[in-house]
C-alpha cells in the first residue's frame, strides 16, 4: 500500500516542543517543587505482575526486603491472570480493590492512557517509571511445521499458511510488545499478519497448554513458555526476539499517574527498589537463586529447569540448535536495560501506528512527554546511589538496526514507517 504521510513534526515535534512539552508536564506534578522530606508519603502501594521472568525485579524488591529499605514495607506484588486482567485492575486502581502499578508490556501504558483498549474508551493516565528488561522473549513454532524450516527468517511458511485456511498464530495483547515481535517477524518474511494468519490472544501462562491442543501455530511470549515448550517436546523456538532487535526494550515498571502525583517521593522509593533489584537480578552468580526463587509456587508454581537455562543465555532451540551463554539473554540493568529511553517508547508507538492500533496523527510528542516519567528514574537512580557513567546521558539511545536491515532512526520516524512494505496505517 502506498504510506500515509507523517510529518515529524506529528511524532515528536521540535526539539523546543518537546522540551517545552516536558516541562510542562513537570510543573503539573509536586515532584518539580516537592518539600525537602525525608521518606515516602506511603508505605504501601499494590503492584500486578504476570509469571514471565522478566517480573523478577518486582519479586525480588519485594522477596528480599528492598521496599522496605525504601521506606516501603507494605508493598504487596500481585499475580494477575493475562494482561487484559491487569489492565482492568489498574483502571480500577488500588483503592478500589485493583492495583496501583505493574510489571507490564511497554506499549500497554499508552494504550492505557490514549483509552485505545479500556472500555467506553476511558482515559487512565500512565506513568512510566523504568524500563524492567530487554531481550528475553522468543517465537515458538509447532511441531507440525517444524519440518519447513523457519527461523528467523520466517519465509519458509509464506507457502505453509497459503496452503491452508486456518493459520493461528499467538501473542499475548494487542498492540503488546509480542504482538509487535510476531507481526515484524511475520511482515520481515511477506506474511501479512493481517490477511495470511489470525492473531489470536492467550495469556503468557496459558501458551504451552493451547499449543499441545493444537490450538495454534506459533506463537510470541516471554519465558519461562518458550522453554517449556521445548522441553515439552511441542514445538521449538524459531528465534529470540533479541536476534530481531538485539537488547531491545521490553517490560516497564508502570504506575498511575494520579497515584505517581499523590506519592511522588513514594514513586522514586519504588523505582528505587526495582533499580537496586535489577542490579541483583543481572549478575550471573545470582542466576540459580533467582530461578529457585520465581519457580515456586507462590510465584510461577514453574520447574527450575524450565526457567534456570535461558536466564543464563543458555538456549536449546529444540531443533538441533543449541547456544551457550547468549549475549542476547535477558538484562535487567546491563547495557541500560532499567532506563526507559524515549526513543524506544517512540519505536512502539510508531509499530502501533503502522498496524492501525494508533491514529497517524497522534501526538506523540506529547503523549511522550506525560507518559514516560524518566525524571523519576533518575532521581530514583541517585537515591540508590548510581555511578553517573552509569546513568544515560540522553533520552534517546540513538538509530536501531533491525534483523532484515530496517532502521529505525528516532530523528525520523516517518521514514522508517514508509521503509516497511506491509502495514495497516490508520487514516
Amino acid at each position: 500500500m502506498s504510506p500515509i504521510p507523517l510529518p515529524r513534526r506529528r511524532f515528536l515535534g521540535t526539539a523546543t516542543a518537546t522540551a517545552a512539552l516536558l516541562a510542562a508536564a513537570r510543573l503539573s506534578l509536586p515532584h518539580s517543587a516537592r518539600a525537602e522530606t525525608s521518606g515516602p508519603e506511603t508505605t504501601k502501594a499494590i503492584l500486578g505482575y504476570i509469571a514471565l521472568t522478566d517480573a523478577a525485579p518486582l519479586i525480588v524488591a519485594k522477596e528480599h526486603g528492598l521496599f522496605a529499605k525504601y521506606g516501603m514495607p507494605d508493598v504487596e506484588v500481585a499475580k494477575q491472570a493475562s494482561w487484559g486482567g491487569t489492565r482492568d485492575n489498574l483502571v480500577l486502581g488500588g483503592d478500589a480493590g485493583g492495583i496501583d502499578g505493574a510489571h507490564i508490556l511497554t506499549p500497554l501504558p499508552y494504550l492505557i492512557s490514549t483509552g485505545k483498549v479500556v472500555q467506553n474508551s476511558q482515559l487512565v493516565p500512565m506513568s512510566i517509571l523504568a524500563r524492567l528488561n530487554t531481550n528475553g522473549q522468543a517465537i515458538s513454532v509447532a511441531n507440525s511445521l517444524a519440518k519447513a524450516g523457519a527461523k528467523l527468517d520466517s519465509t519458509p511458511l509464506k507457502a505453509v499458511f497459503a496452503a491452508k485456511t486456518d493459520n493461528k498464530v499467538a501473542m499475548t495483547f494487542r498492540g503488546g510488545t509480542h504482538d509487535l515481535w510476531l507481526r515484524y517477524w511475520l511482515a520481515a518474511g511477506g506474511i501479512d499478519p493481517d490477511h495470511d494468519v489470525q492473531t489470536i490472544v492467550v495469556p503468557p501462562p496459558q501458551m504451552v497448554a493451547n499449543m499441545k491442543v493444537g490450538t495454534m501455530d506459533a506463537f510470541c511470549v516471554g519465558e519461562p513458555w518458550n522453554d517449556q515448550l521445548v522441553h515439552q517436546k511441542l514445538g521449538y523456538t524459531a528465534c529470540v526476539t533479541g536476534e530481531i532487535w538485539k537488547d531491545h526494550p521490553e517490560k516497564s515498571l508502570a504506575v498511575r499517574a494520579d497515584w505517581v502525583a499523590k506519592h511522588p517521593r513514594a514513586a522514586e522509593a519504588l523505582t528505587a527498589a526495582v533499580i537496586e533489584a535489577q542490579i541483583w537480578c543481572d549478575k550471573l552468580e545470582n542466576k540459580d537463586e533467582l530461578a529457585a526463587l520465581l519457580g515456586k509456587r507462590a510465584w510461577f508454581n514453574v520447574p527450575l529447569a524450565d526457567i534456570l537455562p535461558r536466564s543464563k543465555g543458555d538456549i536449546d532451540y529444540g531443533d538441533g540448535r543449541e547456544v551457550t551463554g547468549s549475549p542476547l539473554r535477558m538484562k535487567f540493568w546491563a547495557d541500560h536495560a532499567s532506563y526507559p529511553f524515549q526513543s524506544h517508547d517512540l519505536w512502539f508507538l510508531t509499530e502501533n501506528v503502522r498496524w492501525g492500533i494508533l491514529p497517524a496523527d497522534t501526538n506523540f510528542g506529547k503523549l511522550i512527554g506525560e507518559v514516560n516519567r524518566e525524571d523519576i528514574w533518575r532521581a530514583a537512580a541517585k537515591l540508590t546511589g548510581i555511578a553517573t557513567s552509569d546513568i544515560p546521558a540522553t533520552k534517546s539511545r540513538g538509530t536501531e538496526t533491525f534483523f532484515d536491515g530496517k532502521v529505525f532512526d528516532p530523528d525520523q520516524p516517518a521514514a522508517y514507517l514508509s521503509a516497511l512494505a506491509i502495514k495497516k496505517v490508520s487514516a
